[in-house]
């Protein structure tokens, strides 16, 4: 129960966190804004707010109002999504023997309908070979552009041949990016020249 606590409030503190940075990317902020003044929102808080509130009290209320718009609007997936009851651990304790039984119905399905009727995947079940193949958790993979799993989908990465050309492209990508990078650079000269450190025992 302690850790459930811990993980609600931890969470809607990474949520409050995300939202409060999209309303200052000016994309979000500028639709954001043109939505309440449709709505009349931003004008109905400064008239209920005139001769009443402070300017400051007044610009904390379109700040809100903003904010919970971006909410309405936007749906944040990945470690900053908002948090839902049914993921603290209490509940997946709670929960645990029919998401065990539900995973073996869907396991049997698999085996029976690609392993034993050589039925071709659906894209859900590419999605899912692909993630595993890239050892990503469930949020992690939610969290992706749309655009980088059409492009999965495209290089049909869920074939294991494509997927390993797709995992060495990206390895020396990486290196080409690290070996143009001044920090990386210096780190190099450094791990030569200096080592990472060693213990010595000097005789007094």
């Amino acid at each position: 129960c302690a850790i459930s606590v811990f993980q609600f409030f931890s969470w809607w503190n990474s949520y409050d966190k995300a939202i409060s940075y999209l309303a200052t990317v000016p994309k979000y902020r500028i639709q954001a804004m043109e939505i309440a003044k449709q709505q009349g929102l931003l004008r109905k808080a400064k008239e209920k707010g005139r001769n009443k509130k402070s300017k400051e009290e007044i610009r904390d209320e379109e700040e809100n109002i903003i904010k919970n718009i971006i909410k309405s609007k936007i749906d944040i997936k990945g470690g900053y999504q908002k948090p839902q009851i049914c993921d603290l651990l209490l509940f997946q304790i709670l929960l645990a023997p029919f998401h065990l039984c539900s995973y073996i119905v869907w396991y049997c399905r698999w085996i029976y309908n690609f392993n034993i009727k050589g039925k071709e995947y659906g894209e859900e079940e590419r999605l899912y070979i692909i993630r595993k193949s890239m050892k990503m958790s469930k949020s992690q993979f939610d969290s992706l552009e749309d655009h980088q799993k059409e492009t999965f989908l495209k290089r049909e990465l869920w074939i294991k041949e494509n997927y390993e050309v797709y995992k060495q492209e990206q390895e020396e990508e990486l290196k080409k990016k690290l070996a143009n990078d001044p920090r990386w650079k210096r780190y190099r000269r450094w791990m030569k020249n200096e080592g990472p450190g060693r213990l010595t025992f000097v005789d007094d």
